[in-house]
């Protein structure tokens, strides 16, 4: 049974480490990419949780290995209260209508070979959802509700334009009426005034259907429109987790801080005035461990310990993960360097 009172998705500890050769395919393993290496957050119903951070950072590794397109190494993955890590194929069904995912390109995750009918009827014939005829009423019900029109039905996807394929792909995840929808990037291909749109059209569905979302982007304008909450990831880690309004207004960590002093205000003078944090530093790789803060060699505000102490995430409201910045994580990570 589901438990009532746990959130809609809960994430503790994940890992996901990708083993790597030099050389040929058939060299021995020469060491572990940690693309996500202890990433821990909670969704309940209805909210949005933004993923924000530089390529490469992790956030789509996360959101595959929730979808268990990637297999986590460890930690815990949990669906209504319910432990979905390890699961089989058969097992998984059930939590895959109850979490879907949209793609960033929205050409590629559509089968060039298949009808627009086709393609949203899809994962209800999978899941064995209404009947044939019903199917085709509910796929003309959800390019409606989209806002796609109904005579496009029998039209192929490369007929559509970026903004109308990425509303197919919606309209597909919609489809089996999930609880939560997984969005790696789904406005970073299109056109600004066709991301506006989505966006909004995002909205206006979690608005109708009661709809969680974790949204992962790379423009902090865009999350901050459309989440509720914000984690920062930086080198497969959360950095900095608050709402939305309070992490953009007072951002704690100097990672985040730069991040926000790269996005341009549309005030002139404002922006004549601001000040833009530049990083210097080696960029760490996610192939090594690091015996204190992997932000470091990089940090405006480094000091000694930082690199001897590893920052932990505290559990509060307003989470900075910098012993400099955030007494709670200054104690927490001396309490784990302790045990």
């Amino acid at each position: 049974m589901n438990d009532p009172t746990a959130p809609l998705l809960a994430v503790e500890d994940l890992k996901v480490h990708f083993p790597f050769r030099r050389g040929t395919l058939f060299a021995p393993e020469h060491g572990l990419i940690r693309a996500v290496d202890g990433v821990s957050f909670e969704i309940r119903e209805g909210e949005t949780l933004g993923l924000v951070g530089e390529s490469g950072c992790g956030k789509s590794t996360t959101a595959r290995a929730i979808a268990r397109l990637n297999e986590p190494t460890s930690g815990s993955i949990k669906i209504e209260g319910r432990e979905i890590c390890g699961l089989s194929e058969s097992a998984m069904m059930p939590f895959r209508r109850t979490v879907q995912m949209v793609f960033q390109d929205p050409f590629a995750s559509l089968n060039p070979r298949m009808t627009v009918g086709a393609i949203i009827s899809e994962p209800l014939q999978i899941h064995g959802v209404l009947s044939s005829n019903d199917r085709k009423l509910e796929v003309l019900r959800l390019m409606d509700l989209v806002g796609l029109n109904p005579r496009f039905l029998n039209r192929y996807p490369h007929e559509f334009s970026g903004g109308q394929r990425q509303r197919i792909g919606i309209a597909r995840a919609l489809a089996v009426r999930p609880k939560l929808i997984l969005c790696d990037e789904p406005v970073s291909a299109l056109d600004v005034s066709i991301q506006a749109q989505v966006i909004n059209l995002m909205m206006d569905l979690q608005q109708k259907l009661g709809l969680a979302y974790l949204f992962i982007a790379h423009d902090l304008g865009i999350v901050r429109h459309i989440a509720t909450r914000v984690g920062v990831m930086y080198l497969g880690r959360i950095v900095e987790s608050a709402n939305a309004d309070e992490l953009y207004n007072n951002p704690t960590h100097p990672y985040t801080r730069a991040l926000l002093s790269a996005v341009p205000v549309p005030d002139p003078k404002i922006e004549a005035e601001r000040t833009r944090t530049v990083l210097t530093g080696e960029v760490p790789s996610p192939d090594k461990t690091y015996p204190g803060c992997p932000f470091v060699d990089r940090c405006p505000d480094a000091q000694s310990e930082c690199r001897e102490i590893i920052p932990r995430l505290p559990d509060s409201a307003h989470a900075t993960a910098c012993i400099v910045h955030d007494d709670q994580c200054r104690e927490a990570s001396q309490s784990a360097a302790a045990v």
